[in-house]
């Protein structure tokens, strides 16, 4: 660790931190801040957009985890992040789960059915190296409630708490002073859907707002990242995942039609720690390490 501030990224698959949070990846990273990011699965069942990559997939070689190994280092090499782990790694490895009810949701060896205690202590190991004041996760929810971010929460906020806890910690305490969730605020999603109904896209598969599972209530927004000047970074990172996005899909177009805001800006609940200025227009906080005392 080089600096004195220092942020920690929980997350399911490989892409997901591009998608959620890459733009802020990269804006605190520019700006000299230790960004590590630990990630719980390789995606292994995950659907592979690339017809010459299709043997990968686990019904057929089960290769996809190692491919997208190195389609994430791939994208932390856009971002700037060179510290970048899976969870348990090189002794543990979960594998992705799948969705609720599939056959892979049924392994002993996915991460939905990991002991939370357990996999939680692996991350805390981490948070005691690298003391973060800062940490980013999914909500309860997952986002979209696929169980693989579910779990990734649990995990995390279980070993935020371990963390601070002296008797798990041989009394070397770690405390995480602020705790943000991923959030995507319902009128950005509005907007993004009338957008696309210009074009005749249903890149969001539904005509009511109410059927997309990862909007929540503007309210609920702490804290936005404005990373527009980290766009390209985030671009080249997103295109780093072919197997998970599609260069000429609807991630893309939405980008496309809705310009850098779409991607450029992230949004945020803070649910431990205290909102503190500088905020913005509408009260957001402007900056995730802003009030942060602990070096």
């Amino acid at each position: 660790m080089t600096s004195n501030r220092r942020l920690l990224l929980v997350h399911a698959h490989p892409d997901d931190e591009t998608i959620n949070n890459g733009a802020t990846m990269a804006k605190y990273v520019a700006e000299g801040v230790d960004v590590t990011l630990v990630t719980c699965t390789r995606g292994e069942e995950g659907e592979v957009l690339v017809p010459e990559l299709s043997h990968y997939a686990s019904h057929d070689t089960d290769q996809l985890g190692t491919h997208r190994e190195t389609e994430l280092a791939d994208a932390m090499a856009a971002l700037g992040v060179t510290d970048f782990r899976f969870l348990g790694a090189p002794e543990k490895k979960y594998r992705d789960s799948g969705m609720m009810g599939t056959e892979p949701n049924n392994r002993s060896d996915c991460f939905w059915n990991a002991d939370l205690d357990e996999a939680a202590m692996r991350l805390v190991k981490v948070i005691l190296e690298i003391k973060p004041q800062v940490m980013i996760t999914y909500d309860e929810f997952g986002g979209y409630g696929h169980p693989d971010h579910i779990q990734a929460h649990r995990v995390a906020m279980r070993a935020a708490e371990l963390a601070a806890d002296p008797l798990h910690t041989d009394g070397r305490p770690w405390k995480i002073e602020k705790i943000y969730w991923n959030i995507t605020p319902r009128s950005v999603i509005a907007a993004g859907m009338e957008k696309m109904k210009e074009i005749g896209s249903d890149f969001f598969g539904s005509d009511n707002i109410d059927d997309i599972p990862f909007v929540k209530p503007d309210e609920l927004v702490t804290s936005l990242i404005d990373g527009n000047l980290y766009i390209e970074k985030k671009m080249n990172a997103m295109r780093a995942h072919p197997t998970q996005i599609a260069l000429d899909g609807p991630f893309f177009a939405l980008s496309n039609n809705l310009g850098n805001e779409i991607w450029g800006h992230e949004y945020y609940t803070l649910v431990q720690g205290v909102k503190t200025p500088p905020l913005d227009a509408k009260g957001y906080e402007i900056d995730l390490f802003s009030g942060v005392v602990s070096s």
